[in-house]
């Protein structure tokens, strides 16, 4: 029988090794004397709310040097939570495993153990091999009520996977999990959220699923619609077979289902984005498992920029009293969309900023600089080659940047001004999540990387402030990929 028809998976020595090893990285030398042309080493003109300079030291939590897992290329989605109960977050970490799209089912589930030194991580394999193939996305609840922390996992290749929390030793105990046969051949998940849709205590999984993990066309020029679904999980998700699905909606290539309460009603509704139709809806919960879709008219988008809704987030930008929508476009720019008053009118757009050559890819709204309102962080992701730094790029090209924009405060309609941190050859900023790990008092960035072989999976970034100006970014290994200047303004 495929793993994939299996219930229950049981455990597999060579696919679910929970062989850990705690690993301090060096942090790479000053260099006197660095090329202040490149944007890492440019002087920062960040500001936080007490005038002093905001810099960022990075620090890795887990990648390839580790040693018992040597490719964790295709860094991608990440969470935190307590899973061990010793009152410090984790990071689960999934991964490709591909430097290119060749089908191979391979992918990893990594689990970063926290503790009261945040440059030092206790990391595990949680899953490998078929089970985790192409991993591409991870959500953390307590999924069965015994008050532990459970993870669920999309991937691309092709099916949702539940892992159960043994709650006493979690970090030594293999956790069982499931591969529900009507999440399984399913082509390719790409994002998956846990959320109680019904407020009764306990969550359901919303997942979109893309096709495959090269959606698009097939040989006559049709591009299938797939769903974006409603997964109900019985008392025991362990039991696969009775997990029931709920189509919400259909389109060509869904891109992402994210739980929100877009319309303030007091229940979670799903955000939703469709690549191949360039545009997002929502479907609103009526009660019940009832739901209904609407369409987000917006007004006009920048010049060339298209909106598919595959990294958003949340928030009143503007104080009106509603939830307003943080996207992402194709190529590279972020804006923000203003909810209107009534639900069929357009949306306006406005710009927040670019990053223009390079293709914006991920955003996370936080008070970077703490003056009280939430400024969006972002990453890139690389086109050129991602297990070399390639001879012929340069700044014209698309490369993994790293930035923050600045909310301007009381006229948030206004660009908003960007600080950048890093620009590298090569770099895919998918994922960030604001945590002070240190515990100073400012917000610090946890986020994965990839496109970067063999310099993929997760680090975190510092924030640091000084009284005088420093260069904007300080890396963590002597060696990594060049870093690079902007392009020079037209």
């Amino acid at each position: 029988m495929k793993l994939a028809q299996k219930s229950r998976v049981p455990a597999m020595k060579e696919q679910h090794r929970l062989v850990s090893t705690t690993v301090v990285f060096a942090i790479a030398p000053f260099i006197a004397h660095a090329d202040s042309s490149l944007v890492a080493n440019s002087l920062s003109k960040a500001q936080a709310m007490d005038g002093k300079y905001i810099s960022w030291q990075e620090h890795i939590i887990d990648d390839p040097r580790i040693g018992n897992e040597p490719d964790l290329s295709g860094s991608d989605g990440l969470e935190m939570a307590d899973l061990d109960g010793d009152g410090f977050e984790d990071i689960v970490s999934v991964h490709e495993a591909d430097i290119v799209y060749d089908g191979r089912p391979v992918g990893f589930v990594r689990i970063a153990w926290g503790n009261d030194d945040p440059t030092k991580w206790e990391s595990i394999t949680l899953s490998s091999g078929p089970e985790a193939a192409a991993a591409e996305d991870v959500s953390i609840s307590d999924a069965n009520g015994d008050g532990h922390p459970d993870i669920v996992v999309a991937t691309e290749l092709a099916h949702l996977i539940y892992f159960q929390n043994p709650g006493e030793n979690a970090r030594t105990t293999q956790w069982e999990r499931t591969i529900p046969p009507i999440a399984s051949d399913r082509g390719s998940f790409i994002r998956v959220f846990f959320a109680d849709f019904d407020d009764d205590g306990r969550p359901e999984v919303v997942a979109a699923n893309k096709g495959g993990q090269n959606a698009g066309a097939d040989g006559k020029g049709v591009v299938q619609r797939n769903n974006f679904s409603i997964f109900i999980l019985p008392d025991d998700p362990l039991d696969g077979a009775l997990w029931r699905e709920q189509v919400l909606g259909k389109s060509m290539v869904p891109i992402n289902s994210e739980p929100v309460d877009l319309d303030g009603d007091g229940d979670l509704d799903v955000v939703a984005g469709s690549r191949s139709e360039r545009r997002i809806l929502w479907f609103e919960n009526l009660g019940g498992f009832k739901f209904t879709e609407h369409a987000i008219s917006t007004a006009a988008l920048p010049m060339s920029h298209t909106l598919d809704g595959f990294n958003m987030d949340y928030a009143d930008i503007n104080g009106d009293g509603r939830l307003d929508i943080v996207s992402t476009t194709w190529p590279g720019s972020l804006v923000w969309l203003q909810q209107p008053g009534e639900f069929n009118s357009k949306w306006d757009v406005h710009l927040i900023g670019t990053f223009i050559p390079d293709q914006l890819v991920s955003v996370r709204l936080a008070d970077v600089d703490g003056d009280g309102d939430l400024d969006a962080f972002s990453g890139a992701y690389s086109r050129g080659p991602r297990d070399i730094d390639g001879p012929n790029v340069d700044i014209n090209d698309r490369l993994g940047r790293i930035a923050w924009f600045e909310n301007p405060g009381a006229m948030p309609q206004q660009q908003w001004m960007r600080h950048d941190i890093s620009r590298r050859k090569r770099g895919m900023y998918d994922k960030w999540l604001a945590r002070d790990l240190d515990e100073d008092g400012d917000l610090d960035m946890v986020g994965t990387r990839g496109n970067s072989f063999p310099y993929d999976g997760v680090i975190w970034l510092e924030q640091v402030r000084t009284n005088d100006t420093q260069s904007a970014f300080r890396q963590a290994r002597s060696v990594d990929s060049q870093q690079m200047s902007l392009p020079a303004k037209p």
